[in-house]
């Protein structure tokens, strides 16, 4: 549940304009960009592929350095038709490399929430800033409930699907989901629920709207991490219209079976949140990257500079870099302030 309510941002705040590396220089600030919700990096063949919601279309960013993201091309790839279900409030899209082609995977609707289903395009070029990008068609099972923020993976020779959905059809909660695939653009047998909120820090929602719900609570954004034996997936909780939004995550253990909701644990406190030392607020739906070099590992999320900021255009993304616990699980720490160097990514 995104944008259906956009707070205004009553705290007057002023952004750094230095959001790229300096040329020369060994380090960069956050935000990388002066806005941007939900994005998402991929990198591939030497260069990274960023995009972000931009809620009328689909674009992607291509640059060798991700703090040079400010200065580097980017390119709208696809505009919905107007009148069809997915002409409207294109939310979170994520670029994957499969089977030797691009996908792009989103969320859109028709300019009522409630329509909101995930859709696919795909791309045979090499880079997938050129080319032909085709609409594949709306992407889900066959409840054809509502559904956002899709993410796949491959584990094991199995290529699954993550998606945020509703139970039934009407709004009140949101939950994460699983599938398994048969190729990027076929979902195969039944939906599994692998989390809904149950914790506190999951279940802030209020909403002041006559066109919504009164409360909502949210399961979103999941995102799937590998580490040695492990496979950790990140997730939002709490609605993004409050400086509660955080991540949370869920574990399972190779060789769990991914579809068994047995298989996955869920940590009792979130694992990223806000910092109100760091002005920091609302951090969340994020993704990760490795380094050029491949030995460092970084968390890319967008975040709010103030409080009551809510879903707009205030987010902007920030990245840094994360550790592992001796349990092998993800350290990500807390969230830097704006303006603090950062070592760029090693290589």
């Amino acid at each position: 549940m995104k944008y259906l309510l956009l707070f205004f941002c009553f705290v007057n705040i002023t952004l750094s304009c230095s959001y790229a590396q300096e040329p020369g220089s060994g380090t960069f600030t956050n935000p990388v960009l002066p806005g941007g919700p939900d994005p998402w990096v991929i990198y591939h063949d030497g260069f990274y592929y960023y995009t972000n919601s931009t809620g009328n279309r689909l674009e992607i960013w291509k640059t060798k350095t991700m703090p040079g993201l400010t200065t580097a091309p980017h390119k709208t790839i696809w505009k919905p038709p107007v009148n069809t279900p997915y002409s409207k409030n294109i939310w979170a899209p994520e670029l994957h490399f499969l089977q030797g082609k691009w996908y792009m995977y989103f969320a859109a609707d028709d300019g009522k929430n409630a329509n909101h289903r995930l859709y696919v395009l795909e791309n045979p070029s090499r880079d997938p800033l050129e080319g032909e990008w085709t609409f594949k068609g709306q992407l889900g099972d066959e409840t054809n409930k509502w559904a956002i923020d899709a993410s796949v993976f491959e584990n094991r020779g199995q290529l699954y699907m993550i998606w945020s959905g509703w139970e039934g059809d009407t709004n009140g909660q949101q939950n994460i989901y699983i599938a398994k695939m048969r190729d990027p653009f076929t979902i195969i047998g039944d939906r599994v629920k692998l989390s809904g909120p149950e914790f506190e820090w999951e279940k802030f929602g209020d909403l002041n709207n006559a066109d919504n719900p009164s409360h909502v609570n949210v399961n979103e954004g999941p995102e799937i991490l590998k580490h040695e034996n492990q496979l950790f997936l990140i997730y939002s909780a709490s609605g993004c219209w409050t400086d509660h939004y955080a991540l949370g995550m869920l574990t399972a253990k190779f060789p769990a079976d991914l579809m068994d909701p047995k298989s996955w644990k869920k940590s009792p406190q979130p694992v990223f949140q806000t910092s109100k030392e760091n002005s920091v607020y609302a951090p969340g739906h994020n993704s990760f990257f490795k380094s050029p070099d491949g030995k460092e590992d970084w968390i890319i999320y967008h975040a709010n500079p103030a409080p009551g900021c809510g879903c707009g255009n205030k987010r902007s993304p920030r990245m840094q870099k994360f550790t592992w616990k001796k349990d092998g699980s993800p350290d990500f720490g807390v969230p830097v302030k704006n303006g603090t160097p950062l070592a760029v990514p090693a290589g």
